[in-house]
């Protein structure tokens, strides 16, 4: 691939010359850009900059600020919240760092809270501000409170700290129902700091809009009014995603003035290896040998994969073809995978690694996306498309961040939205990046947070919490028992913690941890993964992998919450299997054509891991299967679907089972295309297909797709289950907020209806391949080979049923 094939030690630059020669090579590029490096626009230090905080910043080589720093610290000198959107290593830091010591420095009673999504970007964060209050001199005092501070620190952080560095889940958790034991903080709290704004966008987001308003609440009661300053990378409404999270308007600044390194972004689509079929060589193929390639030659590389079982098995991968003709001392040590699930201790410690370069390579899923300090990376690769065109380019500025040249390629898969983006290039190199949305009055949530603010301080009669009627929730929850009203004002009345009742950023707040019990008589936790995720990867019978290392689980203990594993060699990994139906419990809105319905409402989304496959390493070669049993997992959100009549179906010149693999094709190009138009990640969204009660449901097994009775559901083998028959209900294809509750993406595709099924049927009908491919309806082996052809005969009537109502 990369034409070498020696030992010499070649500069990022010779490598990217010699890579652009080679002809193999340059006929799969779908687009090449270099950008110059650019010199900065700069401001002058302000006037009311204290002398020592200016000779510690020219000590550091810094004599002036860039224009947007010099931008930000005028405003929050003047009480303005602001939104800082400027590309990564910019210097957005110092523009709230400044002004907060400055001020502290000015008035030593002030206080400042510092929000970071992840616990390692805080106690980073907290890193630099420290060094900063280090060589001023100054008695100013900044500390890390999370979960991990231990109990005999935490009076003295509540007591003496300038500035607290958090997340919000420990702002929810610990800080706010226990304001009373933070008087101080909250009596002189004048600036909050919001950093990753982007990171805040759906359930999190919605989380993160309540936990804000039950600050700002408090801080009315102590008499404060803070100042809000957000950071965030390049999305498309950050004033107006600021503006949804703070409730109050914003500034934006979003002009950077920084220099820019040299840059070179490569969009790669690998070769088609099966014509007919539409198959293409896998991106892992070319991101494994370019990567080694550059690892080899010292250049130290980050590789980003869209799953955490990705990692693994490129970790594994990249250090077999690192090992081999390497003249590079420690090889096997030289390349390491980072994921959620890895335990503090090792995380820690290959930042470390990546930033004293003893690691060179590491995979990673977008836990390193954030701007975690991880030194100075020159290469990135993205294997996959991430979801997003604002990740994209978070992940590609991971390389490159300070200075110097640096190369970013993002190498398409088979995906639709991969492969458009690989046909329409200036789609994304000119596109705005998506929009971050929210839905705080997603009344669950919003319930969640009510008994949470309760609990903190009575609700009092005209108050205001959202946009829903307080005064009738504060009712429902009179009425449930857990306040109590008295006069004008209503108090918590319940023995329980509210604020432990829900994770802000999953369904399910617990996790399951797992035991490596090789040695029996020597148990180690060697990992922990959240609930949801327990389900397919910690299954009995599945392969673990972690750090290349796989384990076979011997049981997963969810009473316990544990998964006991044993370390083995295998040439395989599992892959679970699993089925969804949905059922539909209320219809807000409907449109009708002649035939097809087209309708917005709430639904139950039923989901149980029934089984998994054996992948072979290289070759993916299927193994064979196994059985899983496992309790069912449901939801509540909502949900836009289409209603096709089976008399409209019925005259199609296709067999029951074509038909079914064509709905099954139409249901995958939807899923990705829905993405696309909402300029979602496609993650924010599902789909299914059954019947509106539920009864039936699409499902996959060994002898391809059939539809399945939910009550035989994990009764039998996948491929013996019994198929039933199309003429027994009109089916019904869903597309559902995968939120419970929906945060707003049903609604807008329901709006969208028309425009989706003219996207799909041309996307469809433009694809080169001759049966269905993975760009399209999905790869042949599973929607048939008729699949591609009864999805446009479906689409054809649809979209004409379409312009009838």
């Amino acid at each position: 691939m990369s034409g070498l094939e020696d030992n010499t030690r070649l500069s990022l630059r010779e490598w990217l010359e010699r890579l652009e020669r080679n002809p193999r090579f340059r006929e799969n590029v779908a687009a090449f850009r270099h950008w110059p490096a650019a010199p900065g626009r700069y401001a002058p230090f302000p006037c009311w900059i204290h002398p020592r905080l200016r000779s510690v910043l020219e000590k550091r080589g810094i004599h002036q600020l860039y224009s947007h720093q010099g931008e930000a610290v005028e405003a929050i000198r003047e009480g303005r919240d602001c939104v800082l959107v400027t590309p990564t290593a910019s210097g957005k830091t110092l523009c709230y760092n400044l002004p907060v010591l400055q001020r502290i420095l000015d008035r030593p009673e002030t206080r400042a809270l510092y929000l970071f999504p992840t616990k390692a970007l805080a106690q980073d964060q907290r890193h630099e501000i420290s060094a900063l209050i280090g060589e001023l001199q100054a008695d100013i005092k900044t500390f890390t409170y999370d979960g991990d501070t231990p109990d005999d620190a935490r009076q003295a952080i509540r007591r003496q700290g300038h500035v607290v560095v958090t997340n919000p889940d420990m702002l929810h958790a610990g800080i706010l129902p226990h304001h009373t034991k933070w008087q101080k903080l909250f009596m002189n709290l004048r600036y909050v700091v919001i950093d990753e704004l982007h990171v805040y966008r759906g359930i999190f987001g919605s989380h993160l809009a309540n936990v804000i308003r039950r600050l700002v609440r408090i801080c009315r009661f102590y008499g404060q009014d803070p100042v809000f300053i957000c950071c965030s990378a390049t999305v498309a409404n950050p004033k107006e995603h600021a503006e949804g999270i703070l409730e109050r308007p914003v500034l934006l600044i979003d002009s950077s003035g920084a220099p820019a390194g040299a840059k070179t972004f490569v969009l790669y689509n690998p070769p088609i290896v099966n014509r007919e079929l539409g198959i293409r060589q896998s991106a892992v193929t070319p991101a494994r040998h370019l990567a080694s390639d550059l690892i080899r030659q010292g250049i130290q590389t980050i590789v980003f994969t869209t799953s955490r079982l990705n990692v693994e098995i490129l970790t594994r991968y990249l250090k077999d073809q690192v090992k081999k003709g390497s003249s590079l001392p420690g090889s096997d040590d030289i390349v390491t995978g980072y994921r959620g699930g890895y335990l503090p201790k090792l995380r820690r410690r290959i930042e470390a690694g990546l930033r004293d370069r003893t690691i060179l390579g590491v995979v990673s899923t977008n836990a390193l996306e954030l701007g975690i300090d991880i030194g100075d990376l020159e290469a990135c690769f993205i294997v996959g498309y991430p979801g997003s065109i604002a990740s994209t380019w978070q992940q590609a500025g991971r390389a490159g961040r300070r200075q110097g040249e640096s190369l970013a390629f993002l190498i398409a898969r088979s995906a639709p939205m991969d492969q458009f983006l690989a046909e329409n290039p200036e789609y994304f190199f000119s596109r705005s990046p998506e929009y971050c949305r929210i839905n705080p009055d997603n009344l669950l949530i919003l319930l969640h947070h009510i008994k949470s603010a309760a609990f903190e301080l009575p609700f009092e009669t005209g108050e205001r919490f959202g946009k829903e009627d307080l005064a009738e929730l504060l009712d429902y929850l009179e009425e449930k028992g857990v306040l109590h009203r008295e006069g004008r004002r209503w108090h918590w009345a319940a023995e329980s913690y509210p604020a432990d009742e829900v994770s802000l950023r999953s369904i399910n707040p617990e996790n399951v941890v797992i035991i490596d019990s090789t040695d029996s008589g020597n148990p180690v936790v060697i990992a922990e993964v959240d609930w949801d995720s327990a389900f397919t990867a910690v299954h009995n019978e599945a392969i673990y992998m972690m750090e290349s290392q796989q384990y076979h689980v011997d049981r997963l203990d969810l009473e316990r919450k544990k998964a006991y594993v044993r370390r083995v060699n295998v040439d395989y990994y599992t892959d679970a299997m699993t089925y969804t139906h949905v059922r539909v419990i209320d219809v807000f809105r409907k449109k009708r054509g002649q035939s097809i319905s087209v309708e917005h409402g709430e639904v139950q989304v039923v989901r149980k891991v029934v089984g998994y496959k054996k992948i072979k390493f290289y070759t993916s070669e299927n193994l064979g299967y196994g059985e899983v049993n496992l309790p069912e997992k449901d939801m509540h959100t909502t949900s836009y679907w289409f209603t096709i009549p089976r008399d409209f179906l019925r005259d199609l010149p296709f067999t029951q089972a074509e038909i079914l693999d064509g709905l099954s094709g139409l249901a995958y190009s939807l899923h990705h295309l829905a993405a696309m138009i909402l300029m979602a990640d496609i993650r924010d969204i599902d789909t299914c297909i059954g019947d509106k009660s539920g009864e039936y449901f699409l499902s996959s097994g060994r002898n391809g797709r059939a539809l399945t009775s939910a009550s035989l559901q994990g009764t039998e083998h996948p491929e013996q289950r019994a198929a039933l028959r199309l003429d027994d209900f009109d089916p019904t294809v869903f597309l559902f907020d995968a939120y419970p509750g929906g945060i707003g993406f049903s609604e807008l595709l329901y709006e969208e209806h028309d425009r989706l099924l003219a996207a799909a049927r041309q996307l469809i009908g433009g694809c080169p391949c001759t049966h269905g491919c993975p760009s399209c309806v999905g790869p042949t082996l599973e929607v048939g080979p008729a699949g591609k052809e009864a999805a446009l005969a479906i689409l054809k009537n649809i979209s004409h049923e379409a312009l009838l109502h």
